[in-house]
């Protein structure tokens, strides 16, 4: 007797094993049969797959959803893309360790990635207890993270961290690694992060090497370009022997668009060398972040409340002008027509450039920006489009890349907001538009590429994969309609072409309908995961 029978279904396993007829039998949250079922098979409920792959479930190996699924735990814009598992904590963004002394800068800090909500936990544990409390339809596994970590033991000083800070740091990563976190993640163009010198880096990748744990970084910006960045993360898994994640690759500048192969040249090299690496990547041409993170890295030095008191010093307000004249992270040009606001707490400029609300306004671009993050602090949010089709669709067809959203778990309907399509989108467009309709990637690349790949990444034995004795989380899809539907400067809307999402073996989205159970978990790291 089964919970659940998919029949006739295109089967597409996660391998990257070409497709194959079968059916899908579903007991005790697991899937305990595979290919053909007898027809007189007793099932609870049974669905007919005809014209319909059927894959894992979708792991969604870079997310920011850390808070957002603590404010709501449907978790509504990735469970309609089949996404089944998030992995937070990314861009040294995590929701663990917290130090109650520095309560009001951990908040702060998280704000700018991930939601404005103050943690009352204080460890991994206890932010696992918060998500069950809230009820989860989909399933988190955690990163640690470099910003939170120095937030924790430091504050938000721009400065080395001591030896007593660093030995701090190390317990506090070790102890996250123990309770389950599967690696850790930096975020050095981001403030604390960014504070963190190579030494520093290099010793928390030794803690994680030391338990076979994942490295996850948003590199530095170094001069004179991305090559320099790919540098540092390659040398960081060189000396300490961890596996290192790149974090959404791209080339972020105009006159370096069109040299994607560079830079897979040197993820090749590195390999090849012996040093286990490789990168996420999402399939748009433009990014998001907070305004607040492209400013001069010592100005948010101490949090928000530090850098309003820095701006209302002349001298220092115009230091910051002069600072951002010469671009912002390698001298990168500001480029105001390209920073589109995405989302702000009163609503202000939703839709406009930075150009275009400067002229508005009357009041110079650089000035303008120092005001919005005066105002708002880490709450307000931008799109900014500078980067290359082209790159994209070298990246995604690169074999070490995976797919990583680098967006959130949020509800479609977002007041106030129009967030980047990534939330809602970046799934359904790799199958829709990537594989289907450009043929960048094989279907069944495609797939393993969001499942088995990102599994196995981050030591999930029993997940990515259409396997008897694997956690039954699938996704039933139709390769010839499904596509992403969210556009950027619009509200968002759900994609089309995900039928059905099980989460555990219980169906969560049914042919556009939520349903009530939340099988969701906190997924806690075992064994060391495989290195190829």
């Amino acid at each position: 007797m089964f919970d659940l029978i998919i029949r006739d279904a295109t089967l597409i396993d996660g391998s990257g094993a070409p497709a194959r007829p079968g059916d899908v039998g579903i007991a005790g949250g697991r899937i305990t049969a595979l290919g053909s079922i007898d027809a007189d098979a007793g099932a609870v409920r049974t669905i007919d797959a005809r014209r319909r792959v059927v894959c894992p479930g979708f792991i969604d190996i870079h997310t920011h959803s850390d808070l957002t699924l603590i404010a709501d735990g449907t978790g509504e814009s990735k469970l309609r893309q089949g996404v089944t598992t998030e992995v937070v904590g990314n861009c040294s963004f995590a929701a663990f360790p917290i130090e109650p002394e520095r309560l009001h800068l951990h908040a702060d800090h998280l704000a700018a990635a991930t939601a404005p909500v103050t943690p009352w936990w204080t460890d991994l544990d206890g932010y696992a207890d918060a998500l069950h409390d809230q009820g989860l339809s989909i399933n988190v596994a955690p990163l640690a993270g470099h910003g939170t970590l120095r937030v924790a033991a430091m504050g938000v000083d721009e400065r080395p961290a001591t030896e007593a800070e660093m030995r701090r740091m190390e317990r506090d990563l070790d102890r996250a690694l123990e309770q389950g976190a599967f690696g850790m993640s930096t975020g050095l163009t981001l403030v604390p992060s960014s504070y963190g010198d190579f030494d520093e880096v290099a010793a928390l990748a030794r803690v994680l090497a030391a338990r076979g744990a994942l490295y996850a970084t948003h590199s530095r910006a170094i001069a004179p370009d991305e090559r320099a960045s790919v540098a540092e993360a390659i040398e960081i898994g060189r000396q300490t022997g961890v596996t290192v994640e790149f974090s959404h690759l791209a080339i972020n500048r105009p006159e370096r668009w069109g040299h994607g192969a560079e830079l897979l040249s040197m993820f090749d090299e590195a390999r090849t060398e012996g040093i286990d690496i490789f990168f996420d990547v999402y399939p748009y041409d433009a990014s998001s972040s907070s305004l607040t993170q492209y400013l001069p890295p010592w100005l948010p030095a101490g949090g928000t409340e530090a850098m309003r008191a820095r701006l209302a010093i002349p001298a220092e307000r115009q230091r910051a002008l002069d600072d951002m004249a010469e671009g912002w992270f390698d001298g990168i040009p500001w480029l105001w027509d390209r920073f589109v606001v995405s989302s702000c707490p009163d609503g202000y400029g939703i839709t406009k450039t930075l150009d275009e609300l400067s002229a508005s306004e009357g009041i110079e671009p650089y000035e303008l920006t120092l005001q919005l993050c005066e105002r708002y602090g880490n709450e307000l949010a931008v799109v900014l489009f500078y980067r290359s089709e082209d790159d994209v669709e070298k990246f995604l067809a690169h074999p070490l890349s995976v797919i990583g959203s680098d967006g959130n778990a949020i509800p479609l309907h977002q007041p106030m907001a129009c967030p980047h399509p990534r939330n809602f989108g970046t799934f359904p467009r790799v199958l829709g538009v990537y594989a289907r309709d450009k043929q960048v990637l094989e279907l069944s690349d495609a797939v393993r590429k969001m499942t088995a790949e990102p599994a196995r990444r981050l030591g999930l034995p029993d997940r990515g994969t259409l396997a008897v004795g694997a956690v039954a989380d699938v996704v039933i899809f139709d390769p010839d309609t499904v596509i992403d539907n969210s556009e950027f400067g619009r509200s968002a809307d759900p994609p089309t072409g995900i039928d059905v999402v099980i989460v555990g073996g219980s169906v969560v989205l049914d042919h556009g309908v939520i349903g009530t159970d939340r099988p969701g978990r906190v997924l806690r790291r075992g064994s060391r995961p495989a290195i190829a």
